[in-house]
């Protein structure tokens, strides 16, 4: 059974209005199977994420990250001592563990996530397909960069390069850099819409950015963010034909650089889908944990924290020049 640090991403999973179509979508673009019980889409036979049907039309269609937690209970109540707040408290999902939804100090919601007997999380990340990385965009850089170091114990590196604001994250214990870092916190500045709220973007590995660009837009979805270049891959923000937003990094050839540096400027992203009825009190899953299934193959246990590789900031990267003043089109 794989074994996550504290505080780490473990899991990430989509809710859908309609199921059948995601998978679909999800399928052609990284080449997913899924599991017909449980709807846990696999690389390769190996768990990489959960498509949940989205049954209140109140909630967001989003992807949603999970921090592995040993005590989902006690976690829950450091993080609303630290300023932040329980979307919905922690919920036991039987076999397969407890689940709960929170949301930091600047309203970027996150799940929480305590394995169970049955339940082991990612099988796979950090390749063609899976999960590669996390980041949180604020505008309460104090208050969230406090948060996050209180209630998890992030070991932080601040970049600063071209007057970019970005915290990168590692585990607790660990050096800070790239070999142990698993994602950051960005600002949202004036450079993006003003109605832009706090949220989490989840990242995954392709193989080909601009194939997966134009996947997505054949079927049905859009790009937010064109592709562009970092030291660290080409990178994407797209949505998916259901309005879910979500990064996506192809590695540059020859592996990743030893020296991190700023990407160049681009245009600002759109707006996600706003996330106050998200904030409402979410209903508790029905099964929906992630991962959630009895003796299911394993291609080998997922690392406790993601190998080198990865990206530069996505969305902040190219706005750090914009900040100061509004473009024109966003009213």
């Amino acid at each position: 059974m794989a074994v996550f640090a504290e505080g780490t991403p473990c899991w990430v999973d989509v809710q859908l209005p309609d199921l059948e179509a995601g998978k679909r979508f999800y399928g052609e673009l990284f080449g997913w199977t899924f599991d017909p019980a449980t709807g846990e889409a696999r690389v390769d036979g190996r768990r990489a994420a959960g498509l949940v049907p989205k049954r209140d039309g109140r909630m967001p269609t989003t992807w949603t990250v999970y921090l592995a937690t040993a005590d989902a209970g006690v976690l829950a109540r450091r993080i609303k001592a630290a300023g932040g707040r329980m979307v919905m408290e922690p919920y036991p999902v039987g076999p397969y563990g407890v689940v709960a939804l929170a949301a930091d100090p600047g309203g970027a919601v996150f799940g929480l996530r305590q394995g169970g007997e049955r339940d082991d999380g990612f099988q796979t990340h950090m390749e063609p397909g899976s999960f590669c990385w996390m980041e949180v965009y604020t505008r309460e850089k104090d208050a969230v960069d406090t948060f996050y170091a209180a209630v998890f114990g992030y070991v932080a590196q601040d970049l600063a390069e071209g007057g970019l604001d970005y915290r990168v994250w590692s585990p607790p214990g660990s050096r800070p850099g790239d070999d142990s870092s698993f994602g950051g916190r960005a600002l949202i500045t004036d450079a993006f819409p003003a109605e832009m709220p706090g949220h989490v973007l989840v990242y995954f590995a392709v193989e080909d950015t601009d194939a997966a660009c134009a996947a997505t837009v054949r079927m049905g979805g859009r790009i937010t963010n064109e592709p562009f270049d970092t030291p660290h891959g080409r990178i994407a923000v797209l949505t998916d034909n259901q309005g879910a937003r979500f990064g996506v990094l192809a590695e540059p050839t020859g592996g990743k650089p030893a020296k991190r540096e700023t990407p160049e400027k681009r245009e600002p992203q759109e707006s996600p889908e706003p996330q106050e009825s998200r904030q409402e009190k979410a209903e508790p899953p029905e099964k929906s944990a992630p991962g959630a299934e009895e003796g299911t193959e394993s291609g080998g246990d997922a690392a406790a924290k993601p190998d080198s590789g990865t990206p530069a900031p996505a969305e902040a990267a190219k706005t750090a020049e914009k900040s100061a003043e509004k473009p024109d089109d966003m009213t």
